[in-house]
């Protein structure tokens, strides 16, 4: 798709988000999203990360400033005219948001069957749905409802959905929330396959250094089917991530993994910490 080849997907420009209460929730954030790129967002609780996800996709509107999703301004765009942007932008909900309702199959077949800028032929649903859970091998959960999977296989799922469309940008809101080490890096490692399997441009909102730290320094490898560190020099172009550190609204940091690792803010140093991977 066009967009995945070059300029920007996601664009805040000055946003100040303020709930009824008049609590800032985003305080004159600004920064951008290279398509193909990596975003990881960090931040303590409460600190506008979830506020600035839902604002990049117009769920929640800006009191100041511009937002730009595709290179088209969503600051007042009507929400028919969003619907069709947000058909291009595949997102993992905290704790999966799956419907409890529904099988595995008809859960990830939602975006599919009523989404209707995606025009997916009625034949067509049920292979790609197969094809998005064998992605994060799940092929044989189709007929299984949520409550029968455990909470990483449910996050799968979430990942499964998020992708069917092949949308050329993914949301992810706190991915490994609640999750076990081991589950937590089974996930990341298909967050990562996404990413450069699709040359996806990917926002995900963490609590978690870890979960930064091998978005920006590991990559699928096609031939082994395995999550390996990257190289700095052959694989430079792929890895394109960037970090943002939110602290009661206001973006306090925005730059590399170089450049977090070497800060010497307190508050940015908190959410780098030591770990084995």
């Amino acid at each position: 798709m066009e967009e995945k080849a070059a300029g920007q997907v996601v664009q805040f420009e000055g946003v100040t988000v303020r709930f009824d209460d008049e609590e800032t929730a985003l305080d004159r954030v600004s920064f951008g999203v290279e398509a193909g790129a990596s975003c990881i967002v960090l931040g303590a609780a409460g600190s506008g990360k979830t506020v600035l996800l839902k604002s990049a996709v117009g769920l929640l509107r800006p009191d100041e400033g511009r937002i730009l999703l595709f290179g088209e301004d969503i600051t007042a765009m009507k929400e028919r005219e969003l619907v069709e942007l947000r058909s291009r932008v595949g997102i993992l909900f905290q704790e999966g948001g799956l419907f409890d309702s529904l099988t595995i199959e008809e859960n990830v077949s939602y975006p599919l069957l009523n989404q209707p800028s995606i025009q997916c032929p009625p034949d067509r649903v049920l292979p790609r749905v197969e094809e998005a859970l064998r992605f994060v091998e799940l092929g044989h959960t189709l007929d299984k409802f949520p409550s029968e999977l455990s909470g990483g296989m449910r996050r799968r799922v979430g990942i499964a959905r998020a992708n069917v469309t092949e949308p050329p940008l993914i949301l992810y809101d706190s991915p490994t929330a609640g999750l076990d080490p081991i589950t937590a890096h089974i996930i990341m490692g298909f967050i990562i396959k996404e990413r450069d399997t699709k040359n996806t441009t990917t926002m995900m909102i963490t609590h978690r250094y870890q979960d930064g730290f091998l978005l920006a320094n590991y990559r699928y490898n096609r031939e082994t089917s395995q999550i390996e560190p990257a190289s700095t020099n052959e694989h430079a172009p792929m890895l394109r991530t960037k970090y943002l550190v939110l602290r009661e609204g206001r973006l306090v940091f925005e730059g590399t993994p170089q450049e977090i690792e070497a800060s010497t803010d307190s508050y940015v140093a908190k959410f780098v910490k030591k770990f084995e991977i």
